[in-house]
């Protein structure tokens, strides 16, 4: 890999520094003592470039790192790229348009879920990619042929009925599709959906009866990727929209509501409450507007769309910058009343790793109130993932599971914090090597994985 000097980009130094090599270590060191009724793995994904750069940080290839969990032991840490054709010829280029097209071309860099017996790592152009459960690729799937598009890297498995429920954005028409995959895995509706333009829709939200998809102002531009750049943009022109339409709707089915112009990668949850759909979101106020790294501070938000009356309420939660918004899998889509997101690191100092602390955070959302887990100096977690205990009493017994990267050792450990109590002292800690800064992960049950 390069060495880190003046010139390296933001995104590869410190944690974000890619690692070479793939490993399998099952002689590891656990302080506390991991629940006996967590069986299965934690699963992370996140963009590690094979080459050791990258020019964007959504551009590097997908490595997955994950830890088995099985009768109160930690049985192994694997990290593992997904075998893209970026891997298997590191010339391929990401940008160029045949590529582009090529719906196998993914970097499968994003996030990685369970679902109908499969493990899918996933990335928004491009087909997902199938890996079992010792994370070894088994290749691209377009669900036997009907998949025909992209497929998003944020699906929502709902918890009521089994499904899968998903889209795919384009730069070219048709711009956004809505996918609905049953609780077998088959890909049982497709259906085209307009919007103003080749918007990026990096998520969306489900309730019992819905999708909202979010329309909103960064485009993309072929004229940026024809010279070589992240080929997305902030377009003030572009009016800014929430999509409502039953989960088995159609286009002409979809009732728009005007919000104000913002961005989201992320939401939180989304639920119906009588007349209104409630929505929880990581809001930006914009995205990519002064460069491709321009990235503002997110920050929670309350968008509360009145279908009687046609009108969204748009209320800032809290100013605490934070995001990777997760809540409990079995309140998808329902009313929830905890949230979970990964506090941005303050008073960092990009030449200081040390002056960094990181926290996991925790929403009550019926005592309007934030509680937070200390990850101690120079200790940065990713996003937390919510595992619920074997028979849980309330909506927050369980488990919230991550990779935190400790700048002083420069090595990591994967964590399992009491959700309910949120304490500081972890219930389990798993050494490990380095973990490079990641995306997205899942806690995939032993009845997926195996």
């Amino acid at each position: 890999m390069p060495t880190v000097n003046d010139d390296t980009p933001a995104h590869l130094r410190g944690n974000g520094r890619p690692v070479a090599e793939e490993r399998t270590i099952s002689d590891l060191k656990v302080n506390g003592s991991i629940p006996r009724e967590l069986d299965g793995r934690y699963v992370r994904t996140g963009a590690n470039p094979l080459s050791g750069t990258s020019e964007h940080p959504f551009f590097g290839d997908g490595m997955i790192h994950g830890v088995r969990l099985h009768d109160g032991e930690a049985k192994w840490y694997r990290n593992r790229y997904v075998q893209t054709p970026f891997i298997k010829d590191p010339s391929v280029d990401i940008l160029d348009p045949s590529v582009l097209a090529d719906m196998t071309a993914s970097k499968a860099n994003t996030h990685i879920v369970g679902h109908a017996g499969k493990i899918l790592a996933l990335e928004e152009g491009h087909f997902p990619y199938v890996v079992d459960g010792d994370l070894s690729t088994v290749g691209p799937t377009d669900f036997k042929g009907v998949l025909k598009g992209s497929f998003t890297a944020h699906p929502k498995i709902c918890p009521v009925t089994g499904e899968l429920l998903a889209f795919g954005y384009s730069a070219f028409e048709p711009y956004l599709r809505y996918l609905r995959v049953s609780a077998e895995g088959k890909l049982v509706q497709t259906e085209n959906i307009t919007v103003g333009g080749p918007t990026m829709m990096h998520d969306f939200n489900i309730t019992q009866n819905y999708v909202i998809f979010m329309d909103l102002p960064a485009v993309f531009d072929l004229q940026l990727a024809m010279s070589g750049e992240m080929p997305i943009r902030w377009d003030d022109d572009y009016p800014a929209r929430l999509g409502v339409m039953p989960r088995d709707g159609t286009d002409d089915q979809v009732k728009w509501y005007e919000i104000n112009p913002c961005y989201v990668f992320h939401p939180m949850n989304a639920y119906e409450d009588g007349d209104k759909i409630v929505l929880d979101v990581a809001r930006f106020s914009h995205m990519w507007r002064d460069s491709a790294m321009d990235f503002p501070s997110p920050e929670l938000w309350r968008w509360t769309i009145d279908t009687r009356i046609g009108r969204v309420q748009e209320e800032q939660i809290d100013d605490r910058p934070a995001e990777f918004p997760r809540v409990a899998d079995s309140v998808i889509g329902l009313e929830h009343r905890y949230g979970y997101m990964m506090g941005m690191a303050d008073n960092g100092n990009p030449d200081d790793p040390m002056s960094t602390a990181g926290t996991i955070l925790k929403y009550d959302r019926l005592t309007d109130t934030r509680t937070q887990i200390e990850l101690g100096r120079g200790c940065v977690g990713g996003e937390p993932v919510f595992v619920p205990s074997a028979s849980p009493a309330s909506e927050d017994d369980g488990y919230l599971m991550t990779y935190v990267h400790d700048a002083q050792s420069d090595t990591s450990r994967f964590v399992i914090m009491d959700a309910a109590s949120m304490d500081n002292t972890p219930v389990a800690s798993i050494e490990l090597p380095r973990v490079p800064s990641g995306f997205h992960g899942s806690w995939i049950p032993a009845s997926i994985a195996n």
